[in-house]
């Protein structure tokens, strides 16, 4: 198993055969993030006001994407920022739009649809913006960031229904943000934004609408596919993290159910727990960012597992030792690459569209 220097990174399907991970491994605690927890800043611990919570997270997220990303921005020179309000069931979902310097010379580009994370609880477009910026102009890349409605307030499946009927209006509307669907038309997200996509992909794969225009790539970023509630009795073997990591900082066990609680949703029901629908094949490439010390650990693994064996091509990075959404959190060696990492695999993902035009 080749093993980079702060993680682990697994080329499978058509690639690489997956070896068994060692999971004393994964669950032994990186010393730099040892070394810097007990003085890093961390989001504030979850309260019974949520509006106080989310002005509280969104302050925090707002500090903190601008010191890692601030920095790195492009020249507002190099892209467009385009705000929307997409009709949805009774509302308007804001939805950011960034598009390369190039759209005014006639170009067009493959697009990203972006979800943000928050548990379904917290969250906006402005907390993966920054993050978005340099990857528009690194990857000249259409992107089309959402704001979908969320839990307590709206209950399951309002924030699916958002992120799909947005990702429609993406399809429908590409050519006015010069993008180019057959240039690459990946969806992604992470924690919360990654269960979204797990769950339109699926959506998207049965849907007449999309059978011109497939989605061609998945980025799944920490990704929660299973209420700890509907663990499969096959599966239980291989779904140890939730309890084995129950206190993990950031986001524990208790936290994971207040999560699904909120949303209100049937743990059965596929449409809440995307590793159970009956079939993964068929689905587009993916690209999955698993933490070592995660309670969602085992979700992204074993989901991995599954659309491999379905025939998907993935590619792989895991981070030992650290918890869900640390690169946000601690400015360690292992978050750097966390960001290389997500860039490489945007760039597979994109790679993939190019050798199937040259294939054609």
């Amino acid at each position: 198993m080749e093993q980079p220097s702060g993680g682990l990174s697994l080329f499978c399907g058509t690639f690489y055969t997956i070896m068994a991970y060692d999971r004393k491994q994964l669950s032994q605690p990186d010393p730099e993030f040892v070394a810097l927890f007990a003085k890093a800043p961390l989001p504030p611990p979850p309260g019974r006001d949520i509006q106080a919570y989310r002005k509280s997270f969104n302050e925090h997220m707002a500090i903190r994407t601008r010191e890692i990303y601030g920095a790195r921005l492009p020249a507002e020179s190099e892209y467009r920022v385009e705000d929307h309000r997409v009709p949805v069931e009774g509302a308007e979902m804001p939805v950011r739009c960034l598009i390369p310097k190039g759209a005014s010379k006639g170009k067009s580009f493959p697009m990203l649809y972006w979800i943000h994370g928050g548990g379904g609880r917290l969250g906006t477009i402005h907390d993966d913006d920054l993050f978005l910026r340099t990857l528009c102009v690194e990857f000249q890349i259409c992107i089309v960031n959402i704001e979908y409605r969320l839990a307590p307030e709206y209950k399951f499946p309002v924030m699916v229904d958002d992120a799909y009927i947005g990702l429609k209006w993406a399809v429908e509307n590409a050519p006015l943000l010069s993008a180019s669907l057959t240039k690459g038309f990946i969806v992604g997200g992470v924690s919360a934004g990654a269960y979204l996509v797990a769950v339109i992909t699926h959506r998207a794969r049965d849907d007449l609408f999309f059978t011109s225009r497939p989605i061609t790539g998945q980025i799944l970023g920490i990704p929660p596919v299973v209420h700890p509630d509907a663990y499969p009795e096959k599966y239980k073997s291989k779904l140890l993290s939730v309890e084995e990591m129950k206190n993990s900082p950031i986001l524990g066990k208790e936290e994971i159910y207040r999560c699904y609680n909120d949303m209100g949703s049937d743990p059965l029901n596929p449409e809440c727990s995307p590793l159970l629908y009956p079939s993964h094949a068929g689905l587009p490439p993916a690209y999955f960012q698993v933490c070592g010390l995660d309670p969602l650990r085992d979700d992204g693994l074993l989901y991995e597992e599954l659309l491999r064996e379905a025939g998907v091509p993935t590619k792989l990075d895991v981070y030992p030792g650290v918890p869900h959404g640390f690169h946000l959190f601690f400015p360690i060696a292992q978050a750097t690459k966390y960001d290389g990492d997500i860039r490489k695999g945007l760039a597979w993902l994109l790679l993939g569209i190019k050798g199937d035009q040259a294939d054609a």
